[in-house]
């Protein structure tokens, strides 16, 4: 019997899945992240065989329930797609080295958003995390990225992009230089600080943090609550935050579709910030793309492109 296994590789975990010749999901396996960015080359490379021989596994187990005969001389793995976090290069070369796995391709981790955006045709994904970046497929099956370059260089409409931006909004207020809100108060409550001790007590905490990014990322939540609770100041940190990102799309597709109205490519939005209802309904209000959100999760996507290999 033929399997095909496709890997969602990112930093918080490795998501993996073993299909059937019919596109069927037989087995998965949930492991901890392997960017090679983040836990070291040495680490992601073992931690992604330790998941691809699990799943191996599991097929001789599925084959064995299946039938009575031996199963392991008639498991064959077919495809093997890698779409990783972290260095193309490393993963190239993890993939052209990789044996018993049948033919191994690896991509960037956002194709399987793309794919869950367009199917496969034409069209956008634009994604919103910790970071942020805007996919684009073309005709001729290339996929173009744009943004998606990190904090230090500006992430639009990321979780980072709004905890920044509010934190830079609370610093103004408790210097006595913008109106207060409730992000004065939620910035320090965050730091762990009482409002009123000054900017110093902040900005020392956010700079001292151990995991400082992701730390100010996971302020989003609060600004996004914020928002939909009507606070002024946040609703323009999250308008202006994810309309840049917005534009930037629109530039894509301008350039990418130079023949085509806007209004007919398709445009998904990913993650917990773009498919927020407050966020949608305020980019679908300037957008001249047709924005739709991403509700399957990106193995889903993975498991789309493993049926057409």
């Amino acid at each position: 019997m033929k399997y095909k296994i496709g890997v969602d590789g990112g930093g918080t975990k490795t998501e993996c899945i073993l299909i059937d010749s019919a596109g069927s999901m037989v087995a998965c396996h949930v492991g901890t992240g392997c960017n090679p960015s983040v836990v070291g080359p040495e680490a992601a490379a073992s931690i992604l065989v330790a998941a691809l021989d699990s799943l191996r596994a599991q097929a001789v187990t599925h084959l064995a329930e299946l039938q009575t005969r031996p199963p392991s001389a008639q498991l064959v793995i077919t495809d093997t797609l890698l779409c990783m976090a972290g260095s193309s290069g490393f993963w190239t070369e993890f993939a052209g080295e990789l044996a018993g796995f049948g033919r191994v391709q690896a991509m960037d981790d956002s194709r399987p958003i793309l794919e869950l955006a367009t199917h496969g045709r034409p069209g956008l994904a634009l994604h919103a995390g910790t970071g942020s970046f805007v996919a684009a497929l073309t005709s001729d099956n290339s996929v173009h990225y744009a943004g998606g370059r990190g904090w230090r260089f500006g992430d639009s409409g990321s979780g980072y992009d709004l905890g920044a931006r509010a934190i830079a909004r609370a610093l103004l207020e408790l210097q006595g230089w913008a109106p207060p809100s409730r992000l004065g108060p939620a910035v320090c409550a965050h730091a762990g600080v009482t409002p009123g001790t000054g900017t110093s007590a902040v900005t020392r905490h956010f700079y001292a943090h151990a995991d400082a990014t992701r730390h100010i990322a996971a302020l989003s939540r609060a600004v996004l609550s914020l928002a939909t609770e009507g606070d002024e100041a946040a609703q323009q940190i999250v308008t202006a935050s994810t309309s840049e990102l917005l534009d930037l799309a629109v530039t894509v597709a301008t350039k990418l579709f130079p023949s085509s109205r806007l209004e007919t490519i398709p445009a998904g939005l990913s993650g917990p910030i773009l498919t927020h209802p407050l966020v949608m309904k305020a980019l679908a209000a300037r957008s001249p793309l047709p924005l739709a959100a991403i509700t399957d999760t990106p193995i889903e996507g993975v498991r789309q492109l493993l049926t057409r290999l």
